[in-house]
C-alpha cells in the first residue's frame, strides 16, 4: 500500500462493506465484524438485493449496522424494507429531498445522505441536510447511481464547509487507502468498501478485505499508542 494510512489527526474510520447479497458471503464478512454491512435495494444495481435471507441478516452481531442503499425510493418502500430487515441504517443514493431524509430519522433511523462528486458539484447543496442526516457519503458521480469503481478527486472535497461526518466512497481498495495520509480527513468518519474487493458483482473477496481490516486495525494501535 502507497503511504502509511489514515491521517494521525483522524481516529480509526468506522468500515462499511456494501453490496452484500449471498448467504455464506454475508456471514464471512460479518465475521471480520465490519461496523456497517450494506444491501443494495435498487433494482437497477448489479448488486441488487432481490432476495436476501431474513433470518441470517436478523442474525447478524448487533455490532454491525445493518445499512439499506436507496435510490430514489418512496417512504413507504424504505420503510417496508427497514422493518422486513431490521435495519439500523438507511443509505440514500439518489435525488431524495431533505424533507424525506428527515422523516426516514424520525423513524429512529440513521440516515446516510450520498452524493456524487465532480469538478462541479455545488457543496452548498449540502446545507438543506445538516439538520435532516447523521451522515453524508461522497461517491464518484455517475450515471449508475455508484459502484463503479473509479476513484475521484478527494481533494475536491476540501472546498465542503461541511463539518458532519462522512463516509468515503468510490473505488477504494488495497492500493489507494495508504494514500489517505495525504489528504486533509479532518471529518472522515467511515470507509465505504465494494467493488474493488470482489470476485463477481454481490461477492466479496475475503482476502482482499482481511488485509484492509487488519492495516486499519494496525493504523489505530499505532495512533493510540502516539496519543500516550
Amino acid at each position: 500500500m502507497n503511504g502509511q494510512g489514515i491521517s494521525k489527526n483522524v481516529s480509526r474510520p468506522k468500515l462499511k462493506v456494501c453490496g452484500m447479497r449471498e448467504p455464506e458471503n454475508i456471514m464471512q464478512v460479518a465475521a471480520l465484524n465490519p461496523d456497517y454491512m450494506g444491501f443494495i435495494f435498487y433494482p437497477a444495481s448489479k448488486r441488487f438485493a432481490n432476495s436476501l435471507n431474513e433470518d441470517i441478516l436478523r442474525n447478524l452481531p448487533q455490532t454491525i449496522k445493518k445499512t439499506g442503499v436507496f435510490v430514489n425510493a418512496p417512504f413507504n418502500e424504505i420503510i417496508e424494507k427497514v422493518k422486513k430487515y431490521q435495519l439500523d441504517a438507511v443509505q440514500l443514493h439518489g435525488n431524495e429531498p431533505s424533507e424525506l431524509c428527515g422523516q426516514i430519522r424520525l423513524e429512529g433511523i440513521e440516515v446516510i445522505k450520498a452524493f456524487g462528486i465532480d469538478e462541479s458539484f455545488d457543496y452548498g447543496m449540502l446545507n438543506a441536510y445538516e439538520e435532516t442526516t447523521d451522515y453524508f457519503l461522497f461517491d464518484t458521480k455517475t450515471p449508475a447511481h455508484g459502484g463503479s469503481g473509479k476513484v475521484f478527486n478527494w481533494d475536491l472535497l476540501k472546498k465542503s464547509q461541511s463539518k458532519k461526518g462522512y463516509f468515503l466512497s468510490g473505488g477504494l481498495g488495497i492500493e489507494n487507502i495508504g494514500t489517505l495520509s495525504d489528504f486533509d480527513a479532518a471529518n472522515l468518519y467511515a470507509l465505504d468498501l465494494n467493488s474493488r474487493f470482489e470476485t463477481e458483482p454481490g461477492l466479496k473477496d475475503i482476502n482482499k478485505l482481511n488485509i484492509i481490516f487488519e492495516h486499519i486495525k494496525k493504523l489505530s494501535a499505532q495512533a493510540e499508542k502516539e496519543k500516550l
